[in-house]
């Protein structure tokens, strides 16, 4: 009787690659896979016939929140193509990227926050013919959050003032399009993405990818939706002379309280909101009083800036 035959060892199976991995789970309903967001240089050819429109998305992180006295310490801006016709980008993304010294020690929060250090900036400057001249030609400049980037920009640069400006944080009802939250970081990780956040460069290149997609629950991408917004005024309506008693009605409302103006304040988004709102202001907060609220025009070349809209008082 011949020995027995050890026992058959198991052939160890390939190690799978991290893509291999990757793509399995995605195939599980019990698992997410989030990639590093790859930056795209070239979107490809144009389509026939587009209707061109030049976009900068631009993005900066600077020493502080206020445009007054805080300095800006790096600014990224892409200029890229786009059809207006579909939203989508097309051909090769121009890119621009740079530090600023701000003459002052960057705060700890600041560079907690940016990653940025006071030996990164030393004696760097933004060229400022450059910039200019990137911006000159563009027919829409577009940030996340252009309410704190515009007057950043244009306190330093004076071309930008002459610039039509879109926000894809407030002129984009991400909420309604069911997303969780309107931060960049989610918005990309909503699209499978993930990158290193609050550096400029990288946050551009994620918005104009969030951009270039379709809204979700829509068909129009991020940059058709702010192409049409530029193109439309806004209105800021003030509930001049509101009874206290009012002041939880407004607020319920969604009016917000101007601690400088001491006024109650609202942004309609367009003529026919801001119709309707004047009619409920004056049936629901002055009733049968005789009432004039100011109402500030804010087109595309104002929105977003320091500076005011064409203002006029409209009896009620």
């Amino acid at each position: 009787m011949s020995p027995a035959s050890p026992p058959t060892q198991p052939v160890s199976a390939q190690p799978l690659t991290s893509q291999e991995m990757a793509q399995r789970l995605e195939q599980d309903p019990d698992f997410r896979v989030l990639r590093r967001l790859a930056p795209i240089h070239d979107f490809g050819a144009a389509p026939d016939a587009p209707d061109v429109r030049h976009v900068l998305v631009l993005d900066t992180e600077t020493t502080g929140l206020s445009h007054q006295v805080d300095k800006i310490i790096e600014l990224a801006m892409l200029l890229v193509q786009v059809d207006a016709g579909s939203g989508l980008p097309f051909g090769p993304v121009e890119i621009f990227e740079g530090f600023e010294d701000p003459g002052m020690p960057i705060p700890p929060v600041a560079q907690e926050v940016t990653g940025i250090s006071d030996g990164m900036v030393q004696g760097q400057r933004l060229d400022d013919a450059l910039v200019a001249a990137m911006v000159a030609r563009a027919d829409l400049v577009v940030a996340h959050n252009a309410g704190f980037d515009r007057p950043f920009v244009e306190a330093r640069f004076p071309v930008f003032a002459g610039k039509a400006w879109a926000c894809s944080f407030a002129d984009i009802d991400w909420r309604a399009a069911g997303a969780g939250s309107s931060k960049l970081s989610a918005l990309a990780q909503d699209h499978g993405w993930f990158y290193d956040a609050h550096r400029a460069q990288v946050d551009c290149h994620a918005l104009l990818q969030v951009l270039a997609r379709p809204v979700p629950k829509g068909t129009t991408t991020g940059l058709s939706q702010l192409i049409a917004a530029a193109a439309q005024s806004s209105f800021k309506l003030r509930a001049t002379g509101s009874a206290f008693e009012s002041k939880d009605l407004l607020k319920a409302r969604g009016y917000r309280w101007d601690a400088e103006s001491k006024v109650w304040f609202c942004t309609l988004a367009d003529a026919q909101g801001l119709e309707t709102e004047l009619a409920w202001l004056k049936a629901e907060v002055y009733g049968l009083r005789s009432a004039r609220v100011d109402i500030e025009a804010l087109d595309s070349l104002v929105r977003y800036s320091a500076r005011a809209g064409l203002l006029r008082q409209q009896a009620l």
